[in-house]
């Protein structure tokens, strides 16, 4: 008998059409299943973030391992091009299946990536952890499709959810994960049936992972600031400056997916580009560009760093996940953001905490397209006192950064701006302008 069947079969018959029934069968249902959902993303997520930080660990005690990046890059080739498939396209496979659900997504995707991550950075690559995670996320939460027996239109909400999970337990933002999966998929839009299973499995995913003892990096709480002309007017012009630079990543990204893929035999784009990243950061002479970059993040936040700092991140990191490397974009984009503020306040009259601040969360909204996921990430990162700062440079970076984004498969659902309302309904992908990756179909 299939989940759902069964489920029902709970409640007197009386009951089951009524409103009040409904709302408490939907409310059960997807606590069961939504507490599976954070159950299995919040144990990988533990076990991820583990196993992440002993390789940091180990590349910063051993600088020679930068030479091993070629070597990473060669693994991760040949496990991708014999072994991969679909599970290449990565956040994008996981958006193509909530928009057009076909196949069940590959639970090798969980190794597969899991894998490529930590060789990434055992190799000292630039890149990130959100993909991994959100990745795990919603390959574990589509095999519960077959073992509960659910229905297909129940399928796009497991997917959401697990996309949630996986956000949540990574960086320990239960809400900003929620929204996240809500918002990630479809530009300008929320899909509203999705917001209790998405709230329930982020928040358990955040659970299960602190219940695994793996906590997360603490930031400082902002001071409170009066609001007034001159530093909203500031921050409009800050988060402008996010949305530019959010841009801008994405751009570069896809430029150096482009060039690579012309490369016909896919093993060797990350070698490649493995020889590339680590000649720069041999040449740089520092390791502050590798890897997550969580020192420097935290650093941003105390004063005022080099202008140069976020714009080598954004390089390297562009090149390392251009060229076929795995990880995520996330950590990096607030490595980037946070820099960037912290620079700013050089030239700015606001708090140097709080322009980092805003930085972190005002490039990731503008490269992802997710200003309510983003400011909700803020307020649980950095506390209330800074909101509407923290609001303005989110909303504003989205504004800024237009039709682009680091997911190729993002639907548009509501146009940013009535002049591009043409392209709604299209991926932005489609629209020439975003990350498309070596591994995508059709390079």
């Amino acid at each position: 008998m299939a989940f759902s069947a069964a489920f029902a079969r709970l409640l007197p018959a009386a009951w089951r059409g009524s409103a009040p029934a409904s709302a408490l069968f939907f409310l059960l249902r997807w606590l069961v299943i939504g507490s599976l959902i954070g159950g299995l993303a919040g144990t990988a997520s533990a076990g991820f973030l583990v196993s992440l930080d002993w390789v940091t660990r180990w590349r910063e005690g051993h600088p020679w391992a930068l030479a091993l990046l070629p070597v990473a890059g060669l693994l991760i080739g040949l496990a991708y091009h014999y072994g991969g498939g679909r599970a290449g396209r990565g956040n994008n496979l996981l958006l193509d299946e909530i928009h057009q659900p076909s196949r069940q997504l590959p639970l090798r995707l969980v190794p597969l990536v899991l894998g490529g991550t930590l060789a990434t950075h055992l190799g000292g690559g630039s890149a990130g952890r959100e993909g991994t995670a959100v990745q795990m996320g919603g390959a574990l939460a589509d095999q519960l499709t077959r073992w509960l027996g659910l229905r297909p239109r129940d399928r796009r909400l497991l997917l959401i959810a697990g996309m949630s999970a996986g956000f949540a337990s990574v960086f320990g933002t239960p809400l900003a994960g929620a929204v996240f999966g809500l918002e990630v998929y479809l530009l300008g839009s929320i899909r509203y049936d999705a917001i209790l299973p998405s709230f329930l499995a982020a928040v358990v995913a955040d659970l299960v992972t602190r219940a695994w003892g793996v906590g997360h990096t603490p930031y400082p709480t902002l001071e409170a600031l009066p609001l007034t002309p001159l530093l909203l007017g500031c921050t409009l012009l800050a988060g402008a400056l996010f949305g530019l630079t959010a841009r801008s990543f994405a751009a570069l990204t896809h430029a150096v997916g482009h060039f690579f893929g012309k490369i016909s035999y896919a093993p060797l784009r990350p070698v490649l580009g493995g020889v590339l990243v680590a000649g720069l950061m041999w040449s740089l002479g520092t390791g502050r560009f590798s890897g997550l970059g969580i020192p420097v993040i935290v650093e941003a936040f105390q004063h005022p760093l080099a202008p140069t700092d976020f714009a080598w991140k954004l390089v390297l990191t562009a090149l390392t996940l251009g060229c076929g490397f795995k990880g995520g974009e996330v950590t990096p984009l607030f490595f980037i953001g946070a820099a960037l503020g912290s620079a700013l306040a050089l030239v700015l009259p606001l708090p140097v905490a709080l322009l980092a601040a805003m930085g972190f969360v005002g490039v990731f909204a503008g490269a992802a397209n997710t200003p309510l996921a983003c400011l909700l990430m803020g307020l649980e990162l950095f506390g209330g006192h800074g909101a509407v700062y923290l609001g303005l440079a989110c909303v504003v970076a989205y504004l800024f950064s237009g039709h682009t984004g680091i997911y190729s498969s993002q639907v548009v659902g509501q146009a940013k701006h009535l002049r591009f309302a043409r392209q709604q309904g299209r991926k932005l992908g489609e629209l020439g302008h975003s990350t498309r990756r070596p591994t995508d179909p059709g390079k």
